[in-house]
Formats: structure tokens, C-alpha cells, sequence
């Protein structure tokens, strides 16, 4: 019976290194890129801090809860737009964008979350695909605010009347803060009693049903705090780019989320951010090999679901497939 425990205890200090050590990295990269006179670096590890906040949420009902949605990155789409409609009509500040944004996601992922939960499986995964659809459709129907071409932000959010985010090193470092905040905040749920009923319900659902507790309640709220962290990192996303479109929401923006943490490995935090920055940087550099980059990365995806049971955190040296 003490085995387990100190599995688990293994299994955790392992990730939390390779967390701390992914995060020490993208401290350190900004006096890297100064000194290479490489701002395209910065840039490039700004987009996948903020992909990595949305794979690290998706991993949170996926690989601790099984919840496949096929429409996470509508809270992406849903977090961007509220940013910049708010800053379409002068409210730039975060004190109002911030708790709008989620709100307007957390109002979504209750909404369509507590009709979701109500299935399982393919039936799940169709439903919030068609929700997510849903979405992205409404956003293309926005004329006012360019439709199918998007949305340009003429700047940054403020923060209390200062415009210090539009400082590039700045902002790169709010952006690994807010990362590293949902990473602990993700890492503090799983390791709650409230983690531990998420976790005991994607083993089995009947056993817990038999000793009194229902983890409808207890997915949904996962899965509401999941469509908060991803609005955050679509606000993000906004602000990086200062441009909004409704591409953020598609069905294909969803299947790369649910690559990036099967990459990383499900049932890990940190394999969460591992997936991130592997599948970014592979398309980065296989774009420039050749435009049909995807049939280079289909086959490495299949070989590293078929051989490293776990992702890429299970070949990480030190790693273990049972963890």
C-alpha cells in the first residue's frame, strides 16, 4: 500500500524540476535573444507561453478528468474578443478587461458545460465541438467588428493608466508570470481533495456514486476553470499579437490543443507546456523544410503515442513509463 504514495511523490518532484527548469528557460531567453540581437525569439516564446497556459488548462479536464473537448479553444476565441471589443470602444485598462474576460468564459463553460456533462464520450466530444462551432460562427457574423478579417487592436492593455505592457521584455514577463500562476494553481487542484474526486471519477464514476458523492458537480467546475484559463491565455494571445480573428476558435485551433497535451503527456501539469513548445517549435522549424509540414509531424506524433506511453515527459532522462 506505501508503494503508491511514493510513486506518486516520485511522479510529482520529477514534474515539478521539469517545470521549474522549463520556466528558468523562458526567464533566461530575453538576455539570450538581446545578446543573439534575436527579437523574433522573444515574440515566437511569447506565443508559446500563451499556448502553453491553454494546453496546461485542457490538461487539467483531459488527462486528470478524460473530458476530450473538441471546442477548448473557444474560451481562446471568447478572451481574445473581449479584450479587444472592450478596447474597441476605449476601455483599455485591466481592472475592466480582465474580470470581463472571465466572466464572459466563465458564463460560457457553465453554460455549455452543465449541457456537455450531461454525456459521455463521442457524445461528448461532438457536443462541444458543435458549441465551439457555435462560437466561431458567431464571431465571423460580427460586422462591427470585422467579421472574417478580425479585429486590430491599436495597442496593448493598460495596467492602471500605464501603458507598460507595450514594453516587449515587459510583457513577456507578465505572460510567464500569469503561466506559471495557472500552472501552481492547476498543480494546487489536482493535488485537492477536489483533484482527487476528478481523478476518482475518470477511474470509475459507479464507485464514487456508491459512497455518496456526484462528480457531475465537481467536472463542471473543472471544466469552468479550464474556460477561465484559456480566456486568459486568448486575452493574452490579443494583446500579443494586437489583433483578434475568429481562426482562434476553429475546430482545428481545439485538435491542436488536445495534440499539444497528448504530446506532453496526459495526466502532467508540466506535460502540458513540454506539448506546447515541442509542437510549436516542430511546426516552426518543419514549415520551413516544406508547406505539407503535418505529414513530418503525423507520423513523429504516432511514434511518440506508440513507444513513450506518457508523451514526451516519459523520455525525458530520469523518466519513468509508470509514473
Amino acid at each position: 500500500m506505501a508503494a503508491a504514495p511514493v510513486v506518486a511523490s516520485r511522479r510529482w518532484t520529477r514534474e515539478t524540476l521539469i517545470a521549474l527548469t522549463a520556466f528558468a528557460l523562458f526567464a533566461l531567453l530575453p538576455v539570450l535573444a538581446a545578446g543573439l540581437e534575436d527579437t523574433f525569439m522573444v515574440f515566437f516564446a511569447i506565443r508559446v507561453m500563451v499556448f502553453a497556459i491553454a494546453a496546461v488548462s485542457l490538461s487539467l479536464i483531459l488527462g486528470f478528468g478524460a473530458l476530450v473537448s473538441f471546442g477548448h479553444a473557444a474560451y481562446l476565441g471568447l478572451g481574445a474578443y473581449s479584450v479587444a471589443i472592450l478596447a474597441e470602444h476605449g476601455y483599455w485598462d485591466v481592472t475592466i478587461s480582465l474580470p470581463v474576460t472571465l466572466l464572459v468564459c466563465g458564463l460560457f463553460a457553465a453554460v455549455t458545460g452543465a449541457i456537455c456533462l450531461k454525456t459521455r464520450g463521442v457524445y461528448f466530444i461532438m457536443i462541444t465541438l458543435a458549441f465551439g462551432q457555435m462560437a466561431y460562427y458567431t464571431a465571423t457574423s460580427l460586422s462591427a467588428y470585422g467579421g472574417d478579417d478580425g479585429l486590430t487592436m491599436w495597442g496593448r492593455t493598460e495596467i492602471l493608466g500605464s501603458g507598460m505592457l507595450s514594453d516587449r521584455t515587459t510583457f513577456y514577463y507578465v505572460v510567464l508570470g500569469v503561466l506559471v500562476f495557472c500552472y501552481v494553481l492547476a498543480r494546487m487542484i489536482v493535488a485537492s481533495r477536489f483533484g482527487r474526486v476528478l481523478q476518482g471519477a475518470k477511474q470509475s464514476e459507479m464507485r464514487l456514486r456508491a459512497i455518496g458523492i456526484d462528480p457531475y458537480w465537481y467536472r463542471l467546475a473543472a471544466y469552468v476553470i479550464a474556460g477561465m484559463m484559456a480566456g486568459l491565455a486568448g486575452a493574452l494571445l490579443a494583446n500579443a499579437a494586437e489583433f483578434v480573428s475568429p481562426a482562434y476558435m476553429t475546430w482545428h485551433r481545439s485538435g491542436e490543443l488536445i495534440v499539444m497535451v497528448v504530446l506532453g503527456g496526459l495526466g502532467s501539469l508540466a506535460g502540458g507546456i513540454v506539448g506546447a513548445a515541442s509542437f510549436l517549435v516542430l511546426e516552426e522549424l518543419l514549415s520551413h523544410v516544406t508547406e505539407h509540414w503535418r505529414l513530418i509531424f503525423g507520423p513523429f506524433l504516432v511514434l511518440v503515442v506508440l513507444f513513450g506511453k506518457g508523451g514526451l515527459m516519459a523520455l525525458i532522462p530520469g523518466g519513468r513509463k509508470n509514473d
